[in-house]
Protein backbone atom coordinates (compact mmCIF):
# COMPACT_ATOMS: atom_id res chain seq x y z
CA UNK A 1 0.00 0.00 0.00
CA UNK A 2 1.37 3.15 -1.31
CA UNK A 3 1.84 6.21 1.70
CA UNK A 4 0.10 9.22 0.99
CA UNK A 5 3.61 11.06 0.01
CA UNK A 6 3.87 8.72 -2.15
CA UNK A 7 0.80 8.40 -3.93
CA UNK A 8 1.27 12.27 -4.26
CA UNK A 9 4.88 12.09 -5.67
CA UNK A 10 2.96 9.92 -8.57
CA UNK A 11 0.38 12.28 -9.16
CA UNK A 12 0.49 13.36 -12.91
CA UNK A 13 -0.05 17.62 -12.20
CA UNK A 14 -0.42 19.68 -14.72
CA UNK A 15 1.20 23.37 -14.93
CA UNK A 16 -0.23 26.02 -13.05
CA UNK A 17 -1.20 28.42 -16.18
CA UNK A 18 -3.61 25.00 -17.50
CA UNK A 19 -5.32 25.15 -13.81
CA UNK A 20 -5.87 28.76 -13.93
CA UNK A 21 -6.96 28.57 -17.37
CA UNK A 22 -9.59 26.02 -16.04
CA UNK A 23 -10.70 28.85 -14.32
CA UNK A 24 -10.87 31.43 -16.68
CA UNK A 25 -7.60 33.13 -15.10
CA UNK A 26 -5.43 34.58 -17.25
CA UNK A 27 -1.91 34.04 -16.87
CA UNK A 28 -1.54 37.90 -16.79
CA UNK A 29 -3.24 37.44 -12.83
CA UNK A 30 -0.56 34.71 -12.09
CA UNK A 31 2.40 35.02 -10.35
CA UNK A 32 3.87 31.50 -10.58
CA UNK A 33 6.17 29.98 -7.78
CA UNK A 34 7.48 27.01 -10.08
CA UNK A 35 5.66 24.93 -12.08
CA UNK A 36 3.11 24.15 -10.02
CA UNK A 37 1.69 26.99 -7.78
CA UNK A 38 1.13 30.34 -7.86
CA UNK A 39 0.54 33.61 -6.14
CA UNK A 40 -3.12 35.30 -6.95
CA UNK A 41 -2.87 38.91 -8.64
CA UNK A 42 -4.52 41.55 -6.94
CA UNK A 43 -6.07 42.56 -9.70
CA UNK A 44 -8.00 39.50 -10.35
CA UNK A 45 -10.48 40.45 -7.62
CA UNK A 46 -11.61 43.58 -9.85
CA UNK A 47 -12.00 41.62 -12.39
CA UNK A 48 -14.56 39.02 -10.88
CA UNK A 49 -16.18 41.34 -9.25
CA UNK A 50 -19.21 41.74 -11.56
CA UNK A 51 -19.96 37.73 -11.31
CA UNK A 52 -22.56 36.02 -9.28
CA UNK A 53 -21.53 34.03 -6.60
CA UNK A 54 -21.45 30.33 -6.38
CA UNK A 55 -22.41 27.82 -3.56
CA UNK A 56 -20.88 28.10 -0.33
CA UNK A 57 -20.52 24.52 1.07
CA UNK A 58 -18.75 23.80 4.69
CA UNK A 59 -17.40 20.93 5.34
CA UNK A 60 -16.72 20.60 9.45
CA UNK A 61 -16.63 17.51 11.42
CA UNK A 62 -17.12 15.42 14.55
CA UNK A 63 -14.69 16.13 17.70
CA UNK A 64 -11.56 14.66 16.58
CA UNK A 65 -10.30 11.29 17.96
CA UNK A 66 -6.84 9.25 17.91
CA UNK A 67 -9.19 7.03 14.94
CA UNK A 68 -9.05 10.09 12.36
CA UNK A 69 -11.86 11.46 10.78
CA UNK A 70 -10.21 12.81 7.32
CA UNK A 71 -11.87 16.16 7.16
CA UNK A 72 -9.50 17.45 4.91
CA UNK A 73 -9.69 14.40 2.82
CA UNK A 74 -13.13 14.43 2.31
CA UNK A 75 -12.87 18.01 1.52
CA UNK A 76 -10.58 17.57 -1.45
CA UNK A 77 -12.41 14.27 -2.54
CA UNK A 78 -15.55 16.24 -2.53
CA UNK A 79 -14.24 18.82 -4.81
CA UNK A 80 -12.84 15.76 -6.76
CA UNK A 81 -16.27 14.46 -6.93
CA UNK A 82 -17.57 17.31 -8.15
CA UNK A 83 -15.82 17.80 -11.26
CA UNK A 84 -16.36 14.14 -12.25
CA UNK A 85 -20.02 14.55 -12.29
CA UNK A 86 -19.29 18.02 -14.44
CA UNK A 87 -19.80 20.78 -11.35
CA UNK A 88 -17.30 23.53 -11.29
CA UNK A 89 -16.09 23.53 -7.82
CA UNK A 90 -12.96 25.67 -6.38
CA UNK A 91 -11.43 23.97 -3.07
CA UNK A 92 -10.25 27.01 -0.54
CA UNK A 93 -8.44 25.09 2.51
CA UNK A 94 -5.92 26.72 5.34
CA UNK A 95 -1.69 25.86 5.14
CA UNK A 96 -0.36 23.48 7.21
CA UNK A 97 1.73 24.45 10.09
CA UNK A 98 5.03 23.29 10.71
CA UNK A 99 4.51 22.45 14.20
CA UNK A 100 1.94 19.52 13.64
CA UNK A 101 4.00 18.68 10.44
CA UNK A 102 6.91 17.78 12.78
CA UNK A 103 4.85 16.97 15.53
CA UNK A 104 1.67 14.39 15.61
CA UNK A 105 -1.13 15.35 13.43
CA UNK A 106 0.92 15.50 10.29
CA UNK A 107 -0.42 17.90 8.08
CA UNK A 108 -2.97 19.55 6.07
CA UNK A 109 -2.81 18.20 2.48
CA UNK A 110 -5.48 15.84 2.53
CA UNK A 111 -4.83 11.69 2.17
CA UNK A 112 -4.53 9.36 -0.13
CA UNK A 113 -6.46 9.76 -3.61
CA UNK A 114 -7.93 12.57 -2.16
CA UNK A 115 -4.98 15.66 -1.59
CA UNK A 116 -3.34 18.45 -2.70
CA UNK A 117 -0.58 18.51 -4.49
CA UNK A 118 2.33 19.75 -4.55
CA UNK A 119 1.92 17.87 -1.28
CA UNK A 120 5.68 18.19 -0.09
CA UNK A 121 5.44 21.99 -1.14
CA UNK A 122 2.25 22.78 0.63
CA UNK A 123 3.36 21.04 4.10
CA UNK A 124 6.56 22.42 4.49
CA UNK A 125 7.68 26.16 3.48
CA UNK A 126 4.89 26.99 0.54
CA UNK A 127 5.04 30.08 -0.71
CA UNK A 128 6.76 31.68 2.16
CA UNK A 129 3.24 32.91 3.67
CA UNK A 130 3.79 31.44 7.35
CA UNK A 131 7.44 33.00 7.31
CA UNK A 132 6.11 36.51 6.46
CA UNK A 133 3.51 36.27 8.99
CA UNK A 134 6.22 35.42 11.67
CA UNK A 135 8.77 38.33 10.48
CA UNK A 136 6.10 41.11 10.91
CA UNK A 137 4.82 39.18 14.56
CA UNK A 138 7.97 39.52 15.28
CA UNK A 139 8.60 42.99 13.74
CA UNK A 140 6.33 44.41 16.05
CA UNK A 141 7.77 42.57 19.12
CA UNK A 142 10.90 44.10 18.33
CA UNK A 143 9.46 48.01 17.44
CA UNK A 144 7.67 47.21 20.97
CA UNK A 145 10.63 46.54 23.43
CA UNK A 146 13.46 48.92 20.78
CA UNK A 147 10.78 51.50 22.34
CA UNK A 148 11.35 51.03 25.51
CA UNK A 149 15.36 50.66 25.88
CA UNK A 150 15.40 54.38 23.33
CA UNK A 151 13.26 55.87 26.21
CA UNK A 152 10.16 54.48 26.44
CA UNK A 153 8.45 57.72 25.00
CA UNK A 154 5.05 56.41 25.50
CA UNK A 155 5.42 55.24 28.73
CA UNK A 156 4.59 51.29 28.08
CA UNK A 157 4.18 49.44 31.41
CA UNK A 158 6.62 46.64 30.92
CA UNK A 159 4.30 44.29 33.37
CA UNK A 160 1.33 45.10 30.69
CA UNK A 161 2.74 43.82 27.28
CA UNK A 162 0.25 41.50 25.84
CA UNK A 163 1.86 40.82 22.14
CA UNK A 164 4.13 38.13 22.06
CA UNK A 165 6.68 37.03 19.76
CA UNK A 166 5.31 33.74 17.45
CA UNK A 167 7.30 30.83 15.58
CA UNK A 168 5.60 28.15 13.47
CA UNK A 169 7.12 25.09 15.25
CA UNK A 170 5.52 23.37 18.18
CA UNK A 171 8.52 24.49 20.63
CA UNK A 172 7.19 24.28 24.89
CA UNK A 173 10.51 25.74 25.92
CA UNK A 174 9.56 29.07 24.40
CA UNK A 175 5.99 29.33 26.17
CA UNK A 176 7.36 31.54 29.08
CA UNK A 177 11.22 32.90 29.15
CA UNK A 178 12.87 36.12 29.78
CA UNK A 179 14.44 38.37 27.34
CA UNK A 180 16.95 41.53 27.88
CA UNK A 181 19.23 40.16 29.55
CA UNK A 182 23.10 40.61 29.79
CA UNK A 183 23.46 44.42 30.87
CA UNK A 184 21.90 47.91 29.95
CA UNK A 185 22.89 47.52 25.70
CA UNK A 186 21.04 44.24 25.62
CA UNK A 187 17.53 45.47 26.22
CA UNK A 188 15.23 45.65 29.45
CA UNK A 189 14.72 42.75 30.76
CA UNK A 190 11.08 41.99 30.75
CA UNK A 191 8.55 38.62 31.08
CA UNK A 192 7.62 37.19 27.29
CA UNK A 193 6.86 34.27 25.73
CA UNK A 194 5.76 32.44 21.99
CA UNK A 195 3.03 31.64 20.26
CA UNK A 196 2.57 29.59 17.59
CA UNK A 197 2.77 31.66 14.19
CA UNK A 198 -0.60 30.34 13.47
CA UNK A 199 -2.13 31.33 16.93
CA UNK A 200 -1.08 34.91 16.20
CA UNK A 201 -3.49 37.91 15.63
CA UNK A 202 -1.39 38.40 12.99
CA UNK A 203 -2.34 35.43 11.13
CA UNK A 204 -5.69 36.13 11.79
CA UNK A 205 -5.75 39.41 10.16
CA UNK A 206 -4.48 38.40 7.34
CA UNK A 207 -6.84 35.72 7.23
CA UNK A 208 -9.65 38.44 7.91
CA UNK A 209 -8.59 40.94 5.83
CA UNK A 210 -10.96 41.94 2.60
CA UNK A 211 -8.10 44.02 0.83
CA UNK A 212 -4.28 45.12 1.66
CA UNK A 213 -5.37 48.49 3.01
CA UNK A 214 -8.06 46.98 4.91
CA UNK A 215 -5.20 44.74 6.83
CA UNK A 216 -3.11 47.57 7.25
CA UNK A 217 -5.58 49.09 9.22
CA UNK A 218 -5.94 45.94 11.34
CA UNK A 219 -2.23 45.72 11.97
CA UNK A 220 -2.46 49.24 13.33
CA UNK A 221 -5.15 48.54 15.78
CA UNK A 222 -2.99 45.90 17.24
CA UNK A 223 -3.11 46.23 21.21
CA UNK A 224 0.48 45.46 22.33
CA UNK A 225 0.33 46.97 26.08
CA UNK A 226 -1.12 49.28 28.34
CA UNK A 227 0.71 52.28 29.97
CA UNK A 228 1.63 53.40 33.29
CA UNK A 229 -1.51 55.22 33.57
CA UNK A 230 -3.90 51.90 32.07
CA UNK A 231 -4.18 53.91 29.27
CA UNK A 232 -4.06 51.15 25.82
CA UNK A 233 -1.32 51.18 23.45
CA UNK A 234 -1.46 50.16 19.50
CA UNK A 235 0.72 48.92 17.22
CA UNK A 236 -0.20 52.27 15.14
CA UNK A 237 1.35 54.31 17.48
CA UNK A 238 4.88 52.34 17.38
CA UNK A 239 5.01 53.95 14.02
CA UNK A 240 5.36 50.22 12.33
CA UNK A 241 2.26 49.29 10.64
CA UNK A 242 3.90 50.13 7.14
CA UNK A 243 6.99 48.06 7.53
CA UNK A 244 4.71 45.40 8.85
CA UNK A 245 2.31 45.59 5.84
CA UNK A 246 5.19 45.72 3.88
CA UNK A 247 6.36 42.14 4.41
CA UNK A 248 2.76 40.99 4.03
CA UNK A 249 2.00 42.58 0.70
CA UNK A 250 2.32 38.55 -0.82
CA UNK A 251 1.17 36.59 2.01
CA UNK A 252 -1.98 38.11 1.38
CA UNK A 253 -2.67 37.19 -2.09
CA UNK A 254 -4.11 33.60 -2.07
CA UNK A 255 -2.23 30.46 -3.47
CA UNK A 256 -3.43 28.36 -6.36
CA UNK A 257 -2.35 24.63 -6.75
CA UNK A 258 -4.29 21.50 -7.58
CA UNK A 259 -5.66 17.99 -6.67
CA UNK A 260 -4.44 14.64 -7.28
CA UNK A 261 -7.42 14.75 -10.10
CA UNK A 262 -6.43 18.50 -11.29
CA UNK A 263 -8.93 20.40 -9.88
CA UNK A 264 -8.19 23.76 -8.52
CA UNK A 265 -7.67 24.67 -5.01
CA UNK A 266 -6.49 27.89 -3.41
CA UNK A 267 -4.51 27.84 0.28
CA UNK A 268 -4.46 30.44 2.05
CA UNK A 269 -4.01 31.21 5.66
CA UNK A 270 -3.26 28.65 9.14
CA UNK A 271 -5.01 29.46 11.58
CA UNK A 272 -6.06 26.82 14.26
CA UNK A 273 -9.50 26.46 15.51
CA UNK A 274 -8.78 25.00 18.96
CA UNK A 275 -6.40 28.55 19.56
CA UNK A 276 -7.45 30.62 17.17
CA UNK A 277 -10.55 30.98 14.58
CA UNK A 278 -9.59 27.84 12.65
CA UNK A 279 -10.62 29.19 8.95
CA UNK A 280 -8.82 30.09 5.40
CA UNK A 281 -8.64 33.50 4.86
CA UNK A 282 -12.16 35.50 3.69
CA UNK A 283 -10.10 36.80 0.12
CA UNK A 284 -9.22 32.93 -0.97
CA UNK A 285 -13.28 31.97 -0.17
CA UNK A 286 -14.73 35.16 -1.84
CA UNK A 287 -12.28 34.85 -4.60
CA UNK A 288 -13.78 30.85 -5.09
CA UNK A 289 -16.94 31.97 -5.38
CA UNK A 290 -16.93 34.01 -8.03
CA UNK A 291 -14.65 31.86 -9.82
CA UNK A 292 -16.61 28.37 -9.37
CA UNK A 293 -20.29 27.16 -8.96
CA UNK A 294 -19.37 25.92 -5.33
CA UNK A 295 -16.97 26.80 -3.26
CA UNK A 296 -16.18 23.56 -0.75
CA UNK A 297 -13.99 25.17 2.52
CA UNK A 298 -13.49 23.62 5.90
CA UNK A 299 -13.30 24.90 9.20
CA UNK A 300 -10.85 23.41 11.55
CA UNK A 301 -11.16 20.34 14.35
CA UNK A 302 -15.56 19.23 15.45
CA UNK A 303 -17.89 22.24 14.63
CA UNK A 304 -18.14 23.20 18.08
CA UNK A 305 -15.05 24.92 17.40
CA UNK A 306 -14.24 25.73 13.26
CA UNK A 307 -17.54 25.47 12.36
CA UNK A 308 -19.41 27.98 15.40
CA UNK A 309 -15.95 30.53 14.38
CA UNK A 310 -16.65 30.08 10.98
CA UNK A 311 -20.01 31.31 11.23
CA UNK A 312 -19.98 33.75 14.09
CA UNK A 313 -16.93 35.25 13.14
CA UNK A 314 -15.93 34.87 9.30
CA UNK A 315 -19.55 34.82 8.00
CA UNK A 316 -20.58 37.85 10.10
CA UNK A 317 -16.93 40.02 8.65
CA UNK A 318 -17.24 38.43 5.53
CA UNK A 319 -20.83 38.83 4.36
CA UNK A 320 -20.77 35.24 3.44
CA UNK A 321 -23.74 32.87 3.54
CA UNK A 322 -23.04 29.28 3.40
CA UNK A 323 -25.78 26.77 1.38
CA UNK A 324 -24.33 23.41 3.29
CA UNK A 325 -22.78 21.65 6.03
CA UNK A 326 -21.13 18.83 5.47
CA UNK A 327 -20.61 16.79 8.58
CA UNK A 328 -17.68 14.18 8.79
CA UNK A 329 -17.50 11.36 10.83
CA UNK A 330 -16.18 7.97 10.92
CA UNK A 331 -17.78 4.62 12.51
CA UNK A 332 -14.58 4.17 14.28
CA UNK A 333 -14.78 7.35 15.90
CA UNK A 334 -18.03 7.28 17.04
CA UNK A 335 -16.97 4.20 18.77
CA UNK A 336 -14.24 5.58 20.35
CA UNK A 337 -17.23 8.06 21.78
CA UNK A 338 -18.80 5.20 22.78
CA UNK A 339 -15.34 4.44 25.31
CA UNK A 340 -13.99 1.52 23.13
CA UNK A 341 -10.18 1.82 23.32
CA UNK A 342 -8.17 2.85 19.92
CA UNK A 343 -6.75 -0.95 19.50
CA UNK A 344 -10.24 -2.26 19.42
CA UNK A 345 -11.57 0.01 17.34
CA UNK A 346 -11.89 -2.54 14.39
CA UNK A 347 -14.29 -4.90 15.99
CA UNK A 348 -17.75 -4.69 15.54
CA UNK A 349 -19.35 -3.24 19.12
CA UNK A 350 -22.82 -1.98 18.00
CA UNK A 351 -23.85 -0.88 22.01
CA UNK A 352 -20.76 1.61 22.09
CA UNK A 353 -21.76 2.69 18.33
CA UNK A 354 -24.85 3.75 19.66
CA UNK A 355 -23.88 5.08 23.04
CA UNK A 356 -21.10 7.09 20.95
CA UNK A 357 -23.43 8.31 17.98
CA UNK A 358 -24.82 10.90 20.24
CA UNK A 359 -21.68 13.09 19.57
CA UNK A 360 -22.77 13.34 15.90
CA UNK A 361 -26.26 14.10 16.53
CA UNK A 362 -25.08 16.36 19.00
CA UNK A 363 -23.22 18.72 16.05
CA UNK A 364 -25.60 17.65 13.62
CA UNK A 365 -28.45 19.79 15.85
CA UNK A 366 -25.78 22.52 16.59
CA UNK A 367 -25.28 22.97 12.46
CA UNK A 368 -29.83 23.01 12.45
CA UNK A 369 -29.08 26.36 15.29
CA UNK A 370 -27.62 28.36 12.17
CA UNK A 371 -30.36 27.16 9.92
CA UNK A 372 -28.25 25.56 7.48
CA UNK A 373 -28.28 22.17 6.00
CA UNK A 374 -26.78 18.96 7.05
CA UNK A 375 -25.68 15.88 5.11
CA UNK A 376 -23.22 13.39 6.73
CA UNK A 377 -20.07 11.95 5.51
CA UNK A 378 -19.30 9.06 6.79
CA UNK A 379 -15.31 8.52 5.86
CA UNK A 380 -15.11 4.45 5.28
CA UNK A 381 -12.86 2.26 6.78
CA UNK A 382 -12.57 -1.54 5.38
CA UNK A 383 -13.52 -2.46 9.05
CA UNK A 384 -16.77 -0.93 9.30
CA UNK A 385 -19.41 -3.87 8.91
CA UNK A 386 -22.37 -3.92 7.22
CA UNK A 387 -24.42 -3.39 10.89
CA UNK A 388 -22.72 -0.49 11.44
CA UNK A 389 -23.26 0.95 8.36
CA UNK A 390 -26.68 0.31 8.41
CA UNK A 391 -27.15 1.30 11.55
CA UNK A 392 -25.84 4.97 11.10
CA UNK A 393 -28.13 5.20 7.67
CA UNK A 394 -31.10 4.57 9.85
CA UNK A 395 -29.98 6.86 12.40
CA UNK A 396 -29.22 9.72 10.13
CA UNK A 397 -32.99 8.81 8.17
CA UNK A 398 -34.32 9.47 12.24
CA UNK A 399 -32.78 12.83 12.02
CA UNK A 400 -34.10 13.80 8.69
CA UNK A 401 -30.20 14.67 6.88
CA UNK A 402 -28.50 12.47 3.90
CA UNK A 403 -25.80 10.73 4.38
CA UNK A 404 -22.93 9.58 2.39
CA UNK A 405 -20.80 6.40 2.77
CA UNK A 406 -17.49 8.00 1.44
CA UNK A 407 -14.54 6.68 -0.41
CA UNK A 408 -12.33 9.48 -1.48
CA UNK A 409 -9.26 7.81 0.33
CA UNK A 410 -9.00 4.76 -1.60
CA UNK A 411 -11.15 6.03 -4.34
CA UNK A 412 -10.32 9.73 -5.03
CA UNK A 413 -13.22 11.21 -6.46
CA UNK A 414 -15.15 8.28 -7.68
CA UNK A 415 -15.73 7.58 -4.16
CA UNK A 416 -16.87 10.61 -3.30
CA UNK A 417 -20.04 10.81 -6.10
CA UNK A 418 -22.32 9.73 -4.14
CA UNK A 419 -21.76 12.56 -1.98
CA UNK A 420 -21.45 15.35 -4.06
CA UNK A 421 -24.62 14.39 -5.69
CA UNK A 422 -26.30 14.46 -2.16
CA UNK A 423 -24.50 17.78 -1.76
CA UNK A 424 -25.94 19.11 -4.90
CA UNK A 425 -29.27 17.62 -4.23
CA UNK A 426 -29.62 19.47 -0.84
CA UNK A 427 -28.72 22.75 -1.68
CA UNK A 428 -31.37 22.45 -4.65
CA UNK A 429 -34.01 21.35 -2.26
CA UNK A 430 -33.49 24.36 -0.09
CA UNK A 431 -35.16 27.54 -1.26
CA UNK A 432 -33.66 30.53 -0.30
CA UNK A 433 -30.99 28.65 2.32
CA UNK A 434 -28.44 31.32 1.78
CA UNK A 435 -30.97 33.41 3.32
CA UNK A 436 -31.80 31.47 6.22
CA UNK A 437 -28.70 31.11 7.75
CA UNK A 438 -27.96 33.63 10.37
CA UNK A 439 -25.42 33.78 13.16
CA UNK A 440 -25.48 32.55 17.01
CA UNK A 441 -25.47 35.58 19.19
CA UNK A 442 -25.79 38.81 18.55
CA UNK A 443 -22.43 41.32 19.07
CA UNK A 444 -24.43 43.74 21.24
CA UNK A 445 -24.72 41.17 24.06
CA UNK A 446 -21.81 41.22 26.68
CA UNK A 447 -18.74 39.06 26.52
CA UNK A 448 -20.20 36.74 29.24
CA UNK A 449 -23.69 36.61 27.61
CA UNK A 450 -21.91 35.78 24.32
CA UNK A 451 -19.60 33.33 26.07
CA UNK A 452 -22.37 31.68 28.11
CA UNK A 453 -24.97 31.84 24.87
CA UNK A 454 -21.99 29.52 22.92
CA UNK A 455 -21.36 27.63 26.00
CA UNK A 456 -25.25 26.51 26.52
CA UNK A 457 -26.43 26.16 23.09
CA UNK A 458 -22.90 24.60 21.37
CA UNK A 459 -20.97 22.97 24.35
CA UNK A 460 -24.66 22.03 26.22
CA UNK A 461 -22.64 22.82 29.37
CA UNK A 462 -24.73 23.88 32.40
CA UNK A 463 -23.27 27.10 33.25
CA UNK A 464 -19.68 29.12 33.27
CA UNK A 465 -17.40 30.21 35.56
CA UNK A 466 -14.92 32.57 35.77
CA UNK A 467 -11.64 32.86 37.40
CA UNK A 468 -10.90 36.26 38.91
CA UNK A 469 -8.23 36.85 36.25
CA UNK A 470 -10.63 36.50 33.35
CA UNK A 471 -13.52 38.82 35.31
CA UNK A 472 -10.90 41.26 35.73
CA UNK A 473 -10.15 40.68 31.89
CA UNK A 474 -13.68 40.93 30.86
CA UNK A 475 -14.15 44.42 32.96
CA UNK A 476 -11.57 45.73 31.29
CA UNK A 477 -12.02 44.79 27.69
CA UNK A 478 -15.47 45.94 27.54
CA UNK A 479 -14.14 49.16 29.63
CA UNK A 480 -11.61 50.16 26.95
CA UNK A 481 -14.51 49.77 24.19
CA UNK A 482 -14.56 46.45 22.40
CA UNK A 483 -17.40 44.27 24.22
CA UNK A 484 -19.31 44.29 21.28
CA UNK A 485 -16.72 42.33 19.18
CA UNK A 486 -17.11 38.33 18.52
CA UNK A 487 -15.71 36.37 20.50
CA UNK A 488 -13.42 33.44 19.72
CA UNK A 489 -13.30 30.91 22.19
CA UNK A 490 -9.94 28.94 22.74
CA UNK A 491 -10.75 25.47 24.46
CA UNK A 492 -9.70 21.29 23.93
CA UNK A 493 -10.85 20.21 20.74
CA UNK A 494 -11.16 16.47 22.09
CA UNK A 495 -14.56 17.23 23.40
CA UNK A 496 -17.78 19.22 23.39
CA UNK A 497 -16.54 20.07 27.13
CA UNK A 498 -13.43 21.96 27.88
CA UNK A 499 -12.22 18.72 29.36
CA UNK A 500 -10.45 16.49 26.64
CA UNK A 501 -11.39 13.72 28.57
CA UNK A 502 -15.19 13.65 28.69
CA UNK A 503 -16.27 12.05 25.10
CA UNK A 504 -19.67 11.54 23.31
CA UNK A 505 -22.02 14.50 24.88
CA UNK A 506 -20.68 15.38 28.47
CA UNK A 507 -23.62 16.00 30.96
CA UNK A 508 -23.38 18.04 34.23
CA UNK A 509 -20.93 20.16 33.26
CA UNK A 510 -19.72 23.91 33.58
CA UNK A 511 -16.83 25.67 31.19
CA UNK A 512 -14.16 27.40 33.29
CA UNK A 513 -12.86 30.62 32.01
CA UNK A 514 -9.56 31.71 33.05
CA UNK A 515 -8.80 34.97 31.07
CA UNK A 516 -9.71 36.68 28.02
CA UNK A 517 -7.39 39.03 25.39
CA UNK A 518 -8.81 41.14 23.32
CA UNK A 519 -7.20 40.91 19.68
CA UNK A 520 -8.50 44.59 18.42
CA UNK A 521 -6.92 44.19 14.91
CA UNK A 522 -8.60 40.54 14.40
CA UNK A 523 -12.01 42.15 15.51
CA UNK A 524 -12.41 39.68 18.37
CA UNK A 525 -11.68 38.36 21.75
CA UNK A 526 -10.70 35.36 22.39
CA UNK A 527 -12.18 33.70 25.62
CA UNK A 528 -9.41 30.84 27.08
CA UNK A 529 -11.12 27.62 29.09
CA UNK A 530 -9.36 25.27 30.42
CA UNK A 531 -5.57 24.21 30.22
CA UNK A 532 -5.61 25.14 26.42
CA UNK A 533 -2.06 25.85 25.23
CA UNK A 534 -1.00 29.02 22.35
CA UNK A 535 2.17 27.13 22.11
CA UNK A 536 2.09 23.42 21.35
CA UNK A 537 5.11 21.20 22.35
CA UNK A 538 6.18 18.20 20.81
CA UNK A 539 5.37 14.60 21.70
CA UNK A 540 7.61 12.08 22.99
CA UNK A 541 8.00 10.41 19.38
CA UNK A 542 7.30 13.26 16.81
CA UNK A 543 7.05 12.80 13.15
CA UNK A 544 10.31 14.72 12.42
CA UNK A 545 11.95 11.16 13.50
CA UNK A 546 10.45 9.94 10.02
CA UNK A 547 10.88 12.55 7.90
CA UNK A 548 14.04 12.47 5.59
CA UNK A 549 15.47 14.48 2.17
CA UNK A 550 18.40 12.53 0.31
CA UNK A 551 21.07 13.92 -2.11
CA UNK A 552 18.59 14.40 -4.89
CA UNK A 553 16.38 16.29 -3.00
CA UNK A 554 13.62 13.61 -2.54
CA UNK A 555 11.69 14.01 0.82
CA UNK A 556 10.38 10.77 2.52
CA UNK A 557 8.66 10.18 5.29
CA UNK A 558 5.93 12.96 5.22
CA UNK A 559 2.77 11.04 5.85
Amino acid sequence: MLSDIEIAQNAKMKKIGEIASSLGISEDYLEPYGHYKAKLSENLYSQTAFREDGKLILVTAINPTPAGEGKTTVSVGLAEAMGRIGKKAVLALREPSLGPVFGIKGGAAGGGYAQVVPMEDINLHFTGDMHAITAANNLLCAMLDNHIQQGNELRIDQRRILFKRCMDMNDRELRNIVIGLGGKANGVPREDGFNITVASEVMAILCLATDLSDLKKRIGNILVAYDLDGKPVFAEQLGCTGAMTALLKDAVKPNLVQTIENNPAFIHGGPFANIAHGCNSIRATKLALKLGDYCITEAGFGSDLGAEKFFDIKCRYGGLKPSCVVLVATIRALKYNGKVRKEDLSKENMWALEKGIVNLKTHIENMHKFHVPVVVAINRFHTDTDAEIEFVRSFCAEMGVEVSMCEVFSKGGEGGIDLANKVCETISLCENCNESFRTLYSTELSLKEKTETIAREIYRADGVTYTPQAEKAIKEIEAIGFGELPICVAKTQYSLSDNPALLGKPKGFTITVRDAKVSAGAGFVVIYTGDILTMPGLPKKPSALNIDCDGGGNITGLF
